[in-house]
């Protein structure tokens, strides 16, 4: 709604009041979507610190701009920056903050040529607002994590011997969208028999064979919030250390679960599974982060891993993955979406977001 947006960026001009800079030129696509409203693949938004914003994009995108964004003031023009560096000049702007994780050297030189503005880099700042989500936002994540449980109950008993792992991505992927979802939150990764190793495995023309582990991760993309997945399986019995890992693995991720509260560390978090594997002699084998935010990208903060910065709060959405990875064997990951929110009581403090029918938490599916 555009309320809503308009509360983001009167939190975002708080921010840039508080910074060196007069105004704040966003150039992420991602960051002017949240803000605005406008999906694009051309578009920048220039917020001063004082005054209305301005939205520029160009013609393809300008009606949809007007429905979207009708309390915004809109400019057309194809080369939306330098278009907005000369509203901002106009405005009267001399120290403009920027995008710098987000801007290439050339465009900062194209800014930069006419030597008048005084560019500020801004750091992550609306990267930062997005970390806790709105309700609407929650909702949305959680109806794109509800179509990839659908998605992978339909699919999971098709599996067999003989499919091969890009058979199955497709089949995952179609079923995501006859579900409702608008596109795969990302390329689905298979990975079947010692291809189970790699953490990321692009699915290819390997074959199902009996006895194999096959880790399946994925995702659905609605209203541009992404979904992420994990489940593995196994083609008929397992052996003794397919089921030991698996047990492992789905241990350790119930404890990271257990302990994404409101104002635990993030680090904190990812050391509690972590010391579990690391206690069962696989700590080399689980060289991954826990997890990671998500939202209008796959992969935002909070990151879940050894040192990294920052504390979880109330709406954030996060993943837990924990993975045990043996070369030349397999390898098992299992991957939830939760948000941690202030509650009475640490079963408060979760809403578990991505739910599978056929498979029963900590416990290995056999097909």
């Amino acid at each position: 709604m555009p309320e809503s947006h308009a509360l983001r960026r009167e939190r975002l001009r708080t921010a840039v009041a508080a910074s060196e800079a007069d105004a704040a030129l966003i150039t992420s696509l991602v960051n002017v979507r949240y803000l605005t409203g406008l999906a694009s693949s051309n578009a920048a938004l220039l917020l001063p610190a004082d005054g209305p914003p301005v939205l520029a994009t160009d013609s393809r995108y300008l009606l949809a701009a007007e429905r979207d964004c009708p309390d915004l003031t809109l400019l057309n023009a194809r080369n939306v920056e330098p278009a907005l560096a000369d509203v901002a000049r106009e405005r009267g702007v001399r120290r403009l903050g920027f995008e710098a994780q987000e801007m290439t050297v050339e465009r900062h030189a194209a800014l930069a040529q006419a030597g008048d503005l005084e560019l500020i880099p801004l750091g992550e700042m609306v990267e930062a607002l997005r970390v806790t989500k709105d309700e609407e936002e929650i909702a949305l994540l959680a109806r794109a994590c509800a179509i990839t449980g659908t998605a992978f109950d339909q699919v999971a008993p098709k599996i067999r011997a003989g499919m091969t792992e890009r058979e199955l991505a497709v089949l995952i992927e179609r079923a995501m969208v006859d579900a409702g979802a608008e596109k795969p939150a990302f390329d689905t990764i298979v990975a079947s028999g010692p291809n189970g190793a790699i953490p990321h495995h692009a699915p290819g023309a390997r074959q199902f064979e009996a006895g194999d582990m096959i880790t399946i991760d994925c995702g659905a993309r609605y209203g541009g919030y992404h979904a992420d997945m994990t489940r593995t399986v196994v083609l008929g019995p397992p052996a003794d250390w397919q089921r030991e890992i698996y047990t492992l693995v789905a241990t350790a991720q119930q404890a990271g679960i257990d302990a994404a509260v409101p104002g635990v560390a993030a680090a904190d978090v990812d050391a509690v599974a972590r010391d579990l594997i690391k206690a069962a002699g696989h700590g080399e084998h689980f060289g991954h982060g826990l997890g990671h935010g998500v939202g209008l990208e796959i992969h935002e903060a909070p990151q879940l891993g050894v040192a990294k910065p920052g504390t979880l709060g109330d709406r954030v959405p996060i993943t837990v993955e924990p993975g045990v990875y043996l070369p030349g064997m397999g390898g098992v990951r299992i991957e939830d979406t939760l948000v941690v929110r202030s509650g009475a009581g640490p079963a408060a403090s979760r809403q578990l977001l991505t739910t599978t029918k056929i498979v029963p938490p900590g416990e290995l599916l056999v097909l």
